[in-house]
């Protein structure tokens, strides 16, 4: 379905939210019993009840940021300094202040837990700026990127994401506020994607973090192969071959990377790996690991900006590099997160 325009989703969807999220709370005992009453025929500690519960968490979470960024709004001289850095940083505030809630009840309720293990000490290093590089597989996977850089290491985020995202309100109005691009892949009527990428690059301060998911999408075995024949396609047999070698990734798309690269010399680099929402890859993966009951576990790795390569070919070869790396620690991390 067609993404529709920007005046459609600010005047429908987003009130729209927020009434549908007051409708809730107010029946909300109503859906409780209900849920209740259907928890103990359903495998699963409390599923449907748990399930419920976030689901609501997750509307008065959205219908709460869109009041609040509302307010932002109007403070800001009905949008006039929206995008000065005192109000760009006010957004940045309030970020780290939802994702906080958000991640606190998905703790209490899921019972997810996220460890950070193995992590460089200079990966929040403060004084310069970080390109970070992460593997996209399972449900959240963003989300839980942007608290670890927002609440953990202290940063400000610019992010390339697909466009379908803005179909939740409150993301589409916070991200389209802040550096940030939506994109929609082959369907881009001005800019590349690659210019994209290189503008959104260019100026990057001290505590900002430019964020890129090179493989293009969340993993499945399906879309795996289809990365490995298009490799072939194009006559790239050679990394065709070294994508086949790789069971738990995708074949990284360098195109972001040296056009980040080329914007941000400065930049030092960040990969990220995370294990633990693998076999959530459909809906009906996603029902049957639900209550999650999980251990997400991620491991980040810095290189210094002097570290990098300087030649087109050998940054793509050194991205392959990285990305078979990021293949084995997930091998030999899923058998720990498994059991745990």
């Amino acid at each position: 379905m067609p993404l529709p325009p920007r005046w459609l989703r600010r005047i429908l969807i987003a009130p729209g939210v927020v009434l549908l999220a007051f409708l809730l709370v107010t029946t909300l005992p109503v859906w409780l019993f209900i849920a209740a009453a259907a928890s103990p025929l359903v495998p699963g500690y409390l599923r449907p009840l748990r399930v419920l519960w976030m689901a609501c968490v997750y509307l008065v979470w959205d219908a709460a940021a869109l009041m609040a960024l509302f307010g932002l709004w109007v403070a800001s001289g009905f949008g006039w300094k929206i995008q000065s850095p005192r109000f760009q940083r006010a957004h940045y505030v309030l970020t780290g202040w939802f994702l906080k809630i958000l991640f606190w009840q998905a703790r209490w309720t899921l019972r997810l837990r996220i460890d950070i293990v193995g992590t460089d000490p200079d990966t929040a290093l403060p004084g310069r700026p970080e390109l970070v590089l992460c593997r996209h597989a399972g449900p959240g996977d963003s989300f839980i990127l942007i608290h670890a850089l927002v609440n953990w290491f202290d940063r400000e985020p610019r992010i390339v994401l697909k466009d379908t995202l803005q179909w939740d309100p409150a993301v589409d109005v916070l991200l389209n506020r802040l550096p940030n691009r939506f994109v929609a892949p082959g369907r881009e009527p001005g800019e590349t994607m690659t210019e994209q990428i290189r503008h959104l690059a260019t100026g990057l301060d001290d505590d900002d973090v430019f964020v890129i998911f090179p493989e293009g999408g969340n993993f499945t075995p399906r879309r795996r192969l289809r990365a490995i024949e298009r490799l072939r396609s194009r006559g790239l047999e050679q990394m065709a071959v070294r994508a086949e070698a790789m069971r738990h990734v995708l074949a990284p798309q360098p195109g972001g990377l040296l056009a980040a690269l080329e914007a941000a010399p400065e930049a030092g680099i960040i990969f990220v790996a995370h294990t633990g929402l693998d076999r959530m890859l459909t809906v009906t993966d996603v029902w049957r690991e639900l209550p999650m009951d999980k251990r997400i576990v991620m491991r980040f790795w810095s290189v210094p900006a002097e570290e990098v390569p300087t030649e087109r070919q050998e940054r793509i070869d050194w991205l392959y590099d990285w990305w078979a790396r990021i293949d084995e620690w997930i091998e030999a991390n899923r058998v720990s997160d498994d059991r745990g």
